[in-house]
């Protein structure tokens, strides 16, 4: 199955399926030197792993990373790093009885009619879990960002119909963030998500949201015309995750309600630096940085898997059946998004770096 690597210079090839043995990934071109430990991955893990609140699912996964190769004494020796997490609380039991009826807004149809034998417990190489090699890797390329001063910072904006309504400054989100289970900077917003969430989930429904992700302190210069525009490339590295549906950079689907003279930011000094006074453009100009925070966010849909009745076909008999789900699901994604979303971006933003020669190994010393 083609399309499991994802960059040029900093190229990244996850693995493994959901009820598989484990799940890893492959980091190649980060350069030697890097001080990185098994501690720096296993934080942003972390964040991701499942059974964190009653706002995730159940499934208890310690997720403890172990590094393979790439890395000796505590740095990058500039070789292929090798991550796995191996898979504990597996239930496959669930799935044999379903696996021939296709579960509506999964991938399980689209993958049988592509590929006819398929891992359907869990849904294989499609489930979340496959995230985890994303995370895992974004770690990495978040500890090279921070070394040139870039900080990428994730959060809920909206959930389940209730949104913040607001722009947050970055210090919310760093102080707020990981203090409810929503991943919102805005605590009373974050409680009213949590409410109409959970409400959902009790009557067997799912809900979706709004996640938004910026990059701050990022180098002009980052992005090559035409075709690998940076926003162009940070659209693709988002929507590749599963159960995102939209992605927006700046002012997003807002700039077709706007005039020239609102969506243009006009350029002011300061500092001695050309700057935005707005930020429409997300940070991003023809495809290319401009120092400008970036700025995107993603639509994210209801968890697919829920316990009301669905209807679906049974392809062993060709036949339309009814479908009710049992296991253990997500009522709403959002909060475990969030570090995967940082995690794309920072990816997209590393190998921008050493693609445009900005990677300075001595940052490292």
């Amino acid at each position: 199955m083609a399309g499991n690597t994802f960059g040029k210079k900093f190229r990244v090839t996850t693995w493994g399926e959901s009820h598989g043995s484990a799940i890893g990934v492959i980091v190649d071109g980060v350069p030697a030197g890097m001080p990185l430990s098994e501690a720096d991955v296993q934080r942003e893990l972390d964040r991701r792993r499942p059974g964190q609140s009653i706002l995730t699912t159940p499934r208890r996964e310690r997720d403890r990373v172990e590094i393979l190769s790439g890395v000796f004494q505590g740095k990058t020796l500039g070789t292929p790093i090798s991550m796995l997490v191996r898979n504990i609380d597996v239930d496959s039991r669930p799935y044999e009885a379903i696996k021939t009826k296709p579960r509506p807004g999964h991938a399980d149809l689209a993958y049988w009619l592509k590929f006819g034998h398929v891992d359907y417990r869990g849904g294989g190489r499609a489930a979340a879990r496959e995230t985890v090699g994303r995370v895992a890797a974004g770690a990495i390329a978040k500890k090279l960002l921070a070394a040139h001063g870039i900080e990428i910072l994730g959060h809920t904006v909206e959930a389940a119909g209730v949104a913040i309504g607001r722009e947050v400054k970055p210090e919310e989100i760093r102080k707020n963030v990981e203090r409810n289970p929503m991943r919102c900077a805005d605590p009373k917003a974050a409680g009213r998500m949590k409410r109409a969430v959970l409400q959902a989930s009790a009557e067997g429904d799912s809900t979706g949201g709004m996640v938004e992700v910026r990059a701050l302190n990022v180098q002009p210069g980052l992005g090559e015309p035409v075709f690998d525009k940076l926003d162009a490339e940070i659209a693709h590295a988002l929507m590749s995750v599963g159960s995102v549906k939209a992605v927006q950079i700046g002012a997003g689907c807002r700039v077709a309600q706007m005039r020239g003279s609102e969506a243009n930011d006009s350029f002011v000094l300061r500092r001695g630096k050309i700057m935005t006074e707005t930020n429409n453009a997300g940070g991003i100009l023809g495809g290319i940085s401009t120092g400008m925070p970036i700025v995107a966010r993603i639509a994210v849909k209801p968890t697919p898997s829920i316990t009301k009745p669905q209807r679906t076909v049974d392809i062993a008999r060709m036949k339309e059946v009814e479908l009710k789900l049992k296991g253990r699901f997500d009522p709403n994604i959002c909060p475990r998004i969030v570090p995967v979303a940082e995690a794309m971006l920072a990816l997209v933003l590393a190998d921008h770096m050493l693609r445009a020669g900005k990677a300075d190994p001595n940052r490292f010393k």
